[in-house]
């Protein structure tokens, strides 16, 4: 068994960009809007802030109480869609429910949507064009990508079908010439497809969901999830138990997580060549 390390390929991946950054003559600027006092998006807030600081990028981070109206926020969003100092504008997932979250999420300019989730974006994936993609989507393919794991002709089965995880990276795989099955809550007889994957990647959010009998022997085990337990932070695979039948594995932390943050920063930099190119 063979760990897929996001630290290390984050690294590698900040290194090469920073040599990007340095044939720019202004800062990168990225936005991040939170609505609320949610304790999760605070610590990823701050992630994304040490990262852009890191780099050199101009970061802000308005925030917004929990009241506030869904014009209030379009309005904001709107100022941000039209200041050429901005390159990236994300709306921190969740917010209340009195917002329609796909509405907050569609005011953002395709160009500038760093978190990939406008329809416009998500439609250009979904036909194999160039464009940005859901930063932890994007994460899964470059590390598999590092460790030459080629995903063609492979099956993949995923498990979670977020508009965040699942769908944008069943279409990633699809692109790549991978077969896919994408399961969820509803899917009958789990074990018995996630044990015939080649690649098993999962996003439920439950922790330890997959045990040793769900996985086939030599998987690459992907583990988008993390929960925070008693005994400290864990995944949605019992690692303990099913890393002995793997033959790749990402641990939690220090797998899929790193690999996120760093591809928010890279979407930053895409998106700041599509303004210039349109």
């Amino acid at each position: 068994m063979k760990l897929l390390d996001g630290k290390k390929v984050k690294e590698k991946i900040l290194n090469d960009l920073k040599k990007e950054i340095e044939k720019i003559d202004r800062p990168l600027g990225l936005v991040v809007i939170q609505v609320g006092e949610d304790p999760a998006s605070s610590v990823y807030v701050r992630q994304k802030e040490k990262m852009a600081e890191l780099l050199g990028y101009t970061f802000r981070h308005i925030k917004f109480p929990e009241d506030v109206t869904e014009k209030d926020l379009l309005i904001e969003i709107n100022n941000l869609n039209n200041d050429d100092l901005v390159d990236g504008i994300l709306v921190q997932m969740p917010i209340p429910k009195h917002l329609n979250a796909k509405v907050v999420q569609n005011a953002i300019s395709p160009y500038k949507d760093v978190d990939g989730l406008t329809d416009i974006n998500m439609g250009k994936l979904v036909h194999g064009e160039d464009t940005l993609v859901p930063c932890t989507p994007k994460g899964v393919m470059s590390l598999l990508k590092y460790y030459k794991i080629d995903v063609e002709g492979k099956h993949v089965v995923i498990v979670g079908r977020s508009d965040l995880v699942g769908k944008p990276l069943a279409s990633l795989m699809i692109n790549n010439h991978a077969t896919v099955t994408l399961c969820h809550s509803r899917s009958r007889d789990l074990a018995k497809i996630t044990k015939k994957a080649d690649i098993l990647v999962v996003a439920v959010g439950k922790p330890k969901f997959i045990t040793e009998d769900m996985v086939g022997d030599g998987a690459v085990v992907i583990d988008v999830g993390i929960s925070r337990l008693e005994n400290g932070l864990c995944g949605d695979v019992d690692y303990d138990n099913v890393s002995s039948k793997c033959s790749y594995i990402t641990p939690v932390p220090g797998g899929v997580g790193p690999m996120t943050v760093v591809m928010l920063m890279l979407n930053v930099l895409e998106a700041y060549k599509n303004q210039m190119g349109n």
